[in-house]
């Protein structure tokens, strides 16, 4: 099982854990909501976890650009 990490903004790959196990603990997923759960993790029918973070380059135009937040989608 594999777990990745993409930019909910822009799509951009964030990075990758490559183990058989990891506790939800560990990644923090037990301090989200059953909704902010459900809105950023989904399944691949191979097990991989992939989780909708955001990108140091998304976040930083959203603290320059706070209206940007109304966008889906950002490119940058």
């Amino acid at each position: 099982m594999a777990i990745h990490y993409h930019c909910r903004h822009c799509g951009m790959k964030i990075g990758m854990i490559d183990q058989v196990s990891v506790e939800a603990e560990r990644l923090g997923l037990n301090k989200l909501t059953d909704e902010e759960r459900h809105e950023m993790i989904t399944y691949n029918e191979n097990g991989d976890l992939h989780i909708k973070s955001i990108c140091e380059d998304c976040q930083e135009s959203l603290q320059k650009n706070p209206e940007y937040y109304q966008n889906d989608f950002l490119i940058h």
